[in-house]
């Protein structure tokens, strides 16, 4: 039975937030880190670079993604002193409130088009856009 228990719970592992049915294949992944800097709190992505090369920093970046994609959001709380989470209401991907060095991934689909707002609810000034197409 611990075969069976394994297989439930994998499957059930890739069912998105916003679906009821698993979902296979590869989808995006979106790397997030909760910040706080002299300028504020923010919400920081780095791309781009290797296992040496720091990459690209944005702050408050905007995510692309097409209609029925399939996402995997990371959310990792690089702040010391505060806890942050990460939402997207329209998808129902809501982090819990995460605390120093605490990691979360949420996937989901984007199943609708449009412009959405991505936020930590416990600092609201954390925002950014999520378009779908």
């Amino acid at each position: 039975m611990a075969g069976v228990g394994a297989g439930y719970g994998g499957i059930n592992a890739m069912t998105p937030v916003n679906s009821k049915t698993p979902v296979f294949g590869f989808g995006e992944n979106i790397f997030i880190n909760a910040k706080h800097t002299d300028q504020g709190f923010s919400f920081v992505t780095q791309s781009g670079g290797g296992k040496k090369s720091m990459g690209t920093t944005q702050v408050s970046p905007t995510i692309y993604l097409t209609r029925d994609q399939l996402a995997s959001v990371h959310v990792m709380n690089n702040d010391k002193d505060f806890k942050h989470n990460f939402n997207i209401d329209e998808f129902n991907v809501h982090s819990k409130d995460l605390g120093y060095f605490e990691p979360q991934t949420i996937t989901f689909v984007a199943d609708k088009t449009g412009t959405f707002r991505y936020h930590c609810t416990l600092h609201p000034e954390m925002s950014g856009q999520v378009i779908v197409q």
